[in-house]
């Protein structure tokens, strides 16, 4: 019987030679006369591990963390796996790494073969889809509601409502649009997903139109993704090949169709208008709102628009009851998150857990703590506009609610650290420096003030009328926060102010200095 082999297929596997370890392992196959089926799988999201190859045995999946080409022929040992392998991480399952998450949106993430819908069924795919097709559209909303998901994009916006209130909008016509603009430094879950399990998004945005009474869906998919756009463009072709697409969904439900658009490289376009902007064919520029896109959206129609993960896990909540669902969590963050850790970790990759686990836990036992193995200073959570935060504040739970009451956001999940090499006016600066270069340039507090405030910055760096710098600093921040017609201007302030409020020595003169 032959026995398969897994190199993992995503971007970052990719980038790490895995591409070359599967060419070395099928001549090593061909040589050594062994009966193997190479199968190109998803990533578990160990990006630490990558390439990571498992062989199928009698026990489970044999993992192999950064295999080399060179070593593919020491694998095996007249013809079986070799568990005295240096590299042999023992059955993947098993491994603390794996086994201390608690997996749902990504528990077939690099079990399967991404691009065969079977494969996906055969583990749980679709079931959230043939319950949906049972229900209508105000049972799925409620299912929804019950189940408290609320928007894993960083907005955190309860799901439920958002689609009710499509749901309920005047007009014929509705859409579903997918925000794939991933573009918050330190964050790859929407893509880990997409290159690992791209039906289940399918299935998300299936049940979204089936809730909401849309036949039409937009996945508006960020362009430095090239293999991303590939993987989904070749699920959605099968998607309609096997039915689960065009005009009868699975043979008993009414139309729905996906197109798959491609960003035009704008951070800007994360904002749920500015991408709406960019689907019509225009500039990437914010709306004011009112009106709210789920009343007036994409060419001027109510419009759903979630994350890549939301609709993600809609499947899940679908298949087992909102309520199951609810059950996970902390207080009104209910279900999991995926985790993304990065920057300064010696273990960087996605870990999937409920709601409610504290940032120091998941960076300790998940990160194994900093790369460069010196104390971690400052950990960013919620991407480039997220705030930084000191020791202190990381046996905070990873909860909405827990974030905001320490002057903190969750975002989308990334999660970056640093040690106690960083200079912490450095990345205040960053921030401003960031905002400036991503602006739309429709807001002047945005546009302007970022500018400005990348100045006010190096002004407080050189020690230059410290005191002075440092009010107008906090005014300038309130603008902003105030006065930004979207998020990008109103959360810059958030990093600068975390620096000021928890970092401050790195931004004001030293005692006895000149600062005025």
């Amino acid at each position: 019987m032959s026995t398969r082999v897994f190199i993992p297929n995503d971007t970052a596997a990719r980038s790490m030679g895995a591409d070359d370890v599967a060419r070395a392992i099928a001549a090593h196959g061909v040589s050594a006369g062994l009966d193997l089926t190479i199968v190109r799988n998803g990533s578990r999201g160990a990006a630490w591990l990558e390439p990571l190859v498992e062989v199928e045995t009698s026990a489970g999946r044999v993992g192999f963390g950064n295999v080399m080409p060179h070593e593919v022929d020491t694998l095996f040992v007249q013809g079986q796996v070799n568990l005295a392998h240096d590299r042999c991480l023992g059955v993947v399952d098993s491994h603390p790494w794996f086994a201390g998450q608690q997996r749902i949106t990504f528990r077939r993430a690099g079990l399967i073969d991404p691009l065969s819908l079977d494969d996906y069924e055969r583990h749980g795919g679709l079931a959230g889809v043939r319950r949906a097709l049972t229900l209508s559209g105000a049972e799925i909303v409620a299912d929804v509601t019950t189940s408290g998901l609320r928007g894993r994009g960083g907005a955190a916006f309860p799901a439920g409502i958002k689609w009710n209130t499509v749901r309920q909008a005047a007009g014929t016509t509705k859409y579903v649009v997918c925000n794939a603009d991933e573009g918050d430094s330190g964050t790859f879950a929407d893509r880990l997903l997409i290159e690992a399990d791209p039906y289940q998004l399918i299935e998300g945005m299936i049940i979204a139109g089936l809730a909401v009474g849309a036949e039409r869906g937009y996945v508006y998919l960020r362009s430095e993704y090239p293999w991303a756009i590939s993987v989904l463009r070749d699920a959605v072709t099968r998607a309609y090949t096997a039915g689960l697409l065009g005009a009868r969904v699975l043979g008993i439900g009414p139309r729905f169709d996906v197109e798959v658009r491609v960003g035009a490289g704008a951070y800007i376009c994360g904002e749920e208008t500015a991408l709406l902007e960019s689907l019509e064919g225009k500039r990437g520029v914010v709306r004011a709102k009112p009106p709210l896109p789920a009343l007036r959206g994409l060419f001027g129609c109510p419009t759903v628009i979630n994350n890549v993960l939301t609709l993600a896990a809609a499947t899940d909540v679908l298949a087992a009851g909102g309520a199951r669902y609810a059950a996970l969590g902390l207080d009104r963050s209910t279900g999991t998150m995926p985790f993304q850790l990065a920057g300064n970790i010696r273990c960087g990759g996605l870990v999937e857990l409920p709601f409610g686990r504290s940032l120091r836990s998941v960076v300790e036992e998940f990160g194994g703590a900093s790369l460069s193995g010196r104390p971690l200073r400052a950990i960013q959570v919620g991407g480039p506009l997220g705030a930084y935060l000191p020791e202190h504040l990381w046996d905070t739970p990873l909860a909405y609610e827990s974030f905001s009451a320490v002057g903190a956001m969750l975002g989308h999940g990334g999660i970056v650290c640093f040690d106690d090499t960083v200079d912490m006016a450095e990345q205040a600066e960053f921030a401003m420096a960031f905002c400036a270069h991503e602006s739309c340039g429709k807001c002047t507090p945005c546009r302007i003030g970022s500018t400005r405030g990348v100045e006010v910055i190096q002004r407080l760096r050189r020690r230059d009328e410290s005191r002075r710098q440092w009010q107008l600093l906090e005014e300038l921040c309130e603008t902003m926060e105030i006065g930004s017609l979207c998020a990008l201007g109103g959360l810059t302030p958030l990093p600068v102010r975390s620096v000021m409020t928890h970092f401050a020595g790195d931004l004001l003169a030293p005692a006895g200095g000149t600062g005025q």
